[in-house]
């Protein structure tokens, strides 16, 4: 009895174990896809960056981290579960958060976006109570306005706001 329960929790450690490297690897290739867009839009200079410097910013701190945590499940012999059920719904509803800040950004602008998002955010990640996510998502929206808009002068969606 022993033997098929054995070798069915290794068939479902490797199954959850490679979906783990494929998240690495799909998370890795959009880092390169960031890094390749933002140049169309152009990096500029430190001194006057254009509308793709910070995108490409991000891809570039990404691209290594992932590059390592593939390469290291690679080498890794872990077969124990990896993510659960709670962990692909936390999981997806990042992703949701991000393609609805992606997509709503220039329908309401950034500000009113990005406000809902890192909130919504807050509340995935499951930080207590609602006044710190509130707090946190308008100091995220105002630091990030303030650093773009005002420090840097580039131009965020404005959307409804005009």
């Amino acid at each position: 009895f022993t033997g098929p329960v054995t070798s069915q929790r290794i068939h479902m450690g490797k199954a959850i174990f490679g979906s783990e490297r494929i998240a690495y690897f799909v998370i890795f290739m959009v880092s390169i896809l960031i890094m390749i867009l933002s140049l169309s839009y152009g990096l500029g200079t430190l001194a006057k960056p254009e509308p793709g410097l910070y995108p490409f910013a991000i891809g570039l701190f990404i691209f290594p981290l992932s590059l390592s945590l593939f390469i290291d499940s690679l080498r890794s012999g872990k077969k124990g579960p990896i993510l659960n059920r709670e962990g692909i719904k936390t999981f997806l509803s990042f992703i949701g958060a991000c393609v609805f800040w992606i997509l709503a950004m220039p329908l309401l602008g950034y500000v009113i976006v990005t406000l809902i998002t890192a909130f919504g955010l807050s509340k995935i990640m499951k930080l207590e109570g609602w006044l710190k996510p509130l707090l946190l998502s308008v100091g995220t929206a105002l630091f990030i306005y303030l650093l773009f808009d005002y420090w840097l002068y580039i131009d965020l969606p404005r959307g409804v706001l005009g």
